[in-house]
């Protein structure tokens, strides 16, 4: 194997760095697919990690409630940038959880509607009924739908330079957030809230429902979906086996890009990877970043979704909370700090048609897209509920186009389907 800078070690034999699932594959055909469309995937996923730029991927996909692919491939830690011959390699299993960064961003997302349901708040509330303090300098209007869509004008903490480890600090963030001034008209302006806005949504989940955010994931999702993780940061217990690093891949990103990234993320981009490996951030608390999950579990909560809200025949949702989680808040629009056409719901980044973040002809698709190359979504067009979760972290030249061409292998080859489930 050949190591060059600031890239992985990729084998002539993949087969050799492949991992299935435990519980099996479905035959293609049992889920409405063509014989080869898997193979054809998975081709396409071999041909991203051959960039060298992604240390390790898993990809579940369900199809018509079935699972048809359940693969890793790479390492879980000791293959990536930094790392040495001597280094203790470890292969990454379909067991392994993976932080989601941004993708965590829906599943909190999933909790607040799930409040709603509860009748702690509604969408329509005002967020300083529940938390006070947060109306300062106008914030008081701030609907929890505007929160969860990225109007609500905090999509910055309000400081020069962040220091990633404030992000660890909750209550430091929250007192922050809710001393912030609003960067434009709350409601007015689509602008993504990277890591902020989940602060305020899981302190409102916490007081609403009076229980701690991790609490309520773990009865609410985490336990309901049968999930061995799924839970914000990586308990200590599960680290010696089961902890996979995230590794920044590939050259450092020049200007414009790395201006844009860190008014996205509010620190620069080859920070967060390391950041995410320290004890203090698996430890942590972070809403919009540091879910834990493996791609089964990720898949299970779309499936969820797709299926109206029961999962193996277990309640989580309502039908009509799901509608409302998945519902568009406007048409597509340039997002003011991601500088590109994108359309939010009150939690989800929807798709679009005839091509948009989850393949083509996908305008009624809804997940979300976490830290470059992990995407998590339902598709009720083709009855497919996917999670793709990586833990290279790239703007090389071939990162973006390896991914596109993963996403449009799986929404070729998983057609739409002539009679999708309605859920129940």
């Amino acid at each position: 194997m050949l190591r060059t800078r600031n890239l992985i070690a990729v084998p002539r034999d993949l087969a050799s760095v492949t991992q299935y699932g435990p519980r099996g594959e479905s035959r293609p055909q049992d889920a409405d697919l063509k014989p080869g469309a898997v193979d054809k995937i998975w081709h396409s996923v071999e041909a991203m990690y051959r960039t060298g730029l992604h240390p390790g991927i898993q990809l579940v996909i369900r199809r018509r409630g079935k699972v048809v692919l359940d693969r890793a491939i790479g390492h879980a830690r000791g293959n990536g940038p930094g790392d040495t011959e001597e280094t203790e390699k470890a292969l990454l299993r379909t067991d392994m959880p993976i932080c989601l960064f941004s993708a965590s961003k829906s599943v909190t997302a999933v909790l607040a509607h799930k409040m709603v349901e509860l009748g702690k708040f509604q969408l329509d509330d005002k967020v300083a009924d529940y938390i006070p303090e947060y109306a300062a300098h106008g914030k008081g209007r701030t609907t929890v739908r505007e929160l969860l869509a990225h109007r609500a004008g905090i999509p910055a903490l309000p400081i020069k330079e962040v220091d990633a480890k404030l992000l660890t600090n909750w209550d430091e963030v929250i007192r922050l957030l809710c001393g912030a001034k609003p960067s434009a008209s709350v409601g007015q302006q689509q602008s993504y809230h990277a890591v902020t806005a989940g602060y305020i949504v899981g302190e409102l989940v916490r007081r609403a429902s009076g229980r701690p955010l991790p609490q309520v994931m773990r009865e609410e999702l985490a336990e309901p979906l049968g999930c061995r993780h799924f839970t914000y940061g990586l308990p200590e217990e599960h680290r010696d086996r089961d902890l996979t690093l995230n590794y920044s891949t590939g050259p450092k990103l020049v200007f414009p890009l790395n201006l844009v990234a860190k008014r996205a993320l509010g620190v620069a981009f080859e920070e967060l990877a390391p950041v995410s490996n320290r004890p203090e951030f698996l430890s942590s608390v972070v809403p919009a970043a540091n879910i834990y999950s493996t791609a089964d579990e990720s898949s299970r909560l779309y499936e969820m979704l797709l299926n109206g809200g029961t999962f193996e025949g277990r309640r989580v949702l309502k039908p009509q909370t799901i509608a409302a989680a998945i519902a568009p808040v406007s048409k597509i629009q340039i997002d003011r700090t991601l500088l590109v056409p994108i359309r939010f719901s009150p939690g989800f980044i929807l798709g679009e048609r005839p091509f948009g973040l989850y393949g083509g002809t996908c305008a009624h698709a809804y997940g979300h897209l976490g830290f470059i190359n992990i995407v998590c979504w339902a598709d009720p067009e083709r009855d497919i509920s996917v999670a793709l979760l990586n833990t290279g972290k790239s703007m090389a030249p071939a990162s973006i186009p390896s991914l596109g061409r993963v996403l449009w292998a799986i929404s070729h080859h998983c057609k739409p389907v002539k009679e999708p489930r309605r859920g129940d």
